[in-house]
């Protein structure tokens, strides 16, 4: 498996810097990641007052919940290819279009058919969000800070998820819940709204439009972002486009790419079957297992949402200094020793919800300087430029349908074996340390144009 051995970080002229042009493109870009993670996380506050408004069964509420999901699968599907073909900036217009119109179609639902609709409507957005905005901003970014630009997306993702718990637990506060459960989704608007606006002021991808032969087109935004060389940079394009037709037209299911197709659905598998999902939109109803009271339950999500960001903050300063696979080493190990430490608790007569808490914070922590910080920043860099976008579908899909099946599952298995669902999760991310020390390649620094060449050569 000498081929997947991890390489010297290579370095290009133009990695020498990252402009305020390409940190405001990367930011304006992850706000997609925002709405990603408040979307995703905002149900998490409402099910019991959708059961009631709704009057609905508990396998009625589990699709409820999961019907976001069945959007985003359907999502990160289809995304990858109007994304080459159209462009990344089209598809994040069409994903920020769909976020306004879901977030008001379910804050004013009439019926449950009618916010199931508008619920697909919203992962719709989520998936295809997940596909484009870590291709976009690799795509402007320099390769020596490509992994933190990129991070920035998921440090979105975890600051929406927060927003979301603590957006939920004001509004319980301030409204009856008949009421506040419509102002938990609307509420979503107004960032859905802002990055519509910021949407279309950002410029589309230099490497796309070089690829689709608008090479004028992608000096003049190079310039604009800043690259020392555009010419250069150009030329490393280019000659990656020639190495990859001369396997042929690009084709995602090829030999020469399967060391990367076996690693993006590796690592989002792995992602979901860590059961971060399962503690997300179900983190109120694990702490009242545990003994909380429904306010402490809302609170202790809230902190959950916060460890998330603070750790998110935390892998921005390490993913480029260590790697990718450094973190996750340090990543799969805590997490499985949190992990076992919930299922052992859950299963004792008396749980000491203290230790609970510890350890699923414990878990979020060091989920986030790992798997979540690396997840879509070595998806998005892993693939040649010519299939890019479908291999980030493929990684997408991948996780959004790991995530529907846990998501939908968790209930019924926990409430069968018990703690010992959580035992299941820490013994999924010992086989992540195993995959990452024997299949994993390093990525750190490498050229997005010099990926399919490293691989070659290697």
């Amino acid at each position: 498996m000498h081929d997947m051995s991890p390489a010297a970080p290579t370095g290009a002229p133009d990695d020498a810097r990252v402009t305020t042009a390409i940190v405001q493109s990367a930011a304006g870009a992850a706000l997609g990641g925002l709405l990603f993670g408040f979307d995703t996380a905002v149900i998490s506050g409402a099910t019991q007052a959708l059961q009631a408004r709704f009057a609905l069964s508990d396998a009625a509420l589990g699709f409820t919940v999961a019907s976001a999901l069945i959007g985003t699968v359907i999502g990160s599907l289809i995304a990858g290819a109007p994304a080459d073909r159209y462009g990344r900036r089209a598809v994040m217009l069409s994903v920020a279009i769909a976020y306004v119109a879901s977030s008001l179609g379910t804050a004013v639902a009439a019926s449950w058919l009618v916010l199931i609709a508008f619920r697909l409507l919203g992962g719709l957005a989520i998936g295809a969000a997940s596909v484009v905005t870590p291709i976009y901003i690799a795509e402007v970014s320099p390769a020596r800070f490509r992994g933190r630009l990129v991070a920035m997306n998921q440090l979105n993702i975890v600051l929406g998820i927060l927003i979301a718990f603590l957006s939920n637990y004001l509004i319980a506060q301030a409204l009856p819940p008949d009421r506040a459960w419509r102002w938990m989704f609307g509420i979503v608007t107004m960032p859905s709204a802002l990055y519509l606006v910021v949407t279309l002021l950002l410029p589309e991808s230099p490497r796309w439009l070089a690829v689709r032969g608008g090479r004028e087109k992608a000096k003049v935004v190079m310039t604009r972002l800043g690259f020392l060389d555009p010419e250069a940079e150009l030329g490393r394009i280019d000659a990656a486009e020639r190495r990859e037709h001369g396997h042929g037209a690009p084709r995602l299911f090829q030999a020469a790419h399967s060391v990367p197709v076996a690693c993006a659905i590796a690592i989002a598998m792995f992602n979901q079957l860590s059961g971060i999902n399962a503690l997300l939109y179900y983190a109120p109803r694990i702490f009242e297992l545990a003994g909380a009271g429904a306010q402490s339950a809302l609170l202790q999500s809230v902190a959950v949402g916060g460890t998330n960001l603070v750790f998110t903050i935390v892998a921005l300063f390490l993913i480029d200094r260590f790697g990718r696979r450094p973190l996750l080493y340090v990543g799969s190990v805590v997490c499985a020793a949190a992990l076992l430490l919930v299922g052992w608790q859950l299963e004792r007569a008396a749980p000491n919800g203290t230790l609970i808490l510890a350890g699923l914070l414990g878990f979020i922590a060091a989920f986030a300087v790992s798997q979540g910080a690396v997840i879509w920043v070595f998806i998005s860099e892993v693939f040649p430029s010519a299939v890019r976008g479908k291999g980030q579908a493929l990684g997408s899909t991948t996780h959004w349908v790991m995530a529907a099946a846990i998501t939908w599952l968790f209930p019924i298995v926990a409430g069968a074996v018990g703690g010992w669902v959580f035992a299941f999760f820490g013994a999924m991310m010992l086989l992540q340390l195993v995959w990452t020390w024997r299949v994993m390649p390093e990525t750190n620094g490498v050229a997005l144009e010099d990926m399919d060449l490293r691989r070659a050569t290697a």
